[in-house]
């Protein structure tokens, strides 16, 4: 387990993650990272911009035909 403490960076709060840590996420300065609330707390990973244009589409699809997919629920 690893303790982070928060800390002031400029007008905001934050953390400072270990080297470690952003090799493990394979990450470094100015990357983007994707936060997802899980129900063991939150996750941390890096941006995949590949799956989120995958994810929107699913979302616009879900809305177009959230009708047909309801009926196919019951």
């Amino acid at each position: 387990m690893l303790k982070l403490k928060i800390t002031t960076v400029g007008n905001s709060v934050g953390v400072v993650l270990p080297k470690e840590v952003l090799a493990h996420l394979k990450v470094d300065k100015g990357d983007t990272l994707t936060v997802l609330e899980t129900a063991n707390g939150v996750e941390l990973s890096a941006y995949d911009a590949e799956f989120e244009e995958a994810m929107e589409a699913g979302r616009k699809g879900m809305r177009k035909y959230r009708n047909a997919l309801r009926e196919l629920a019951k």
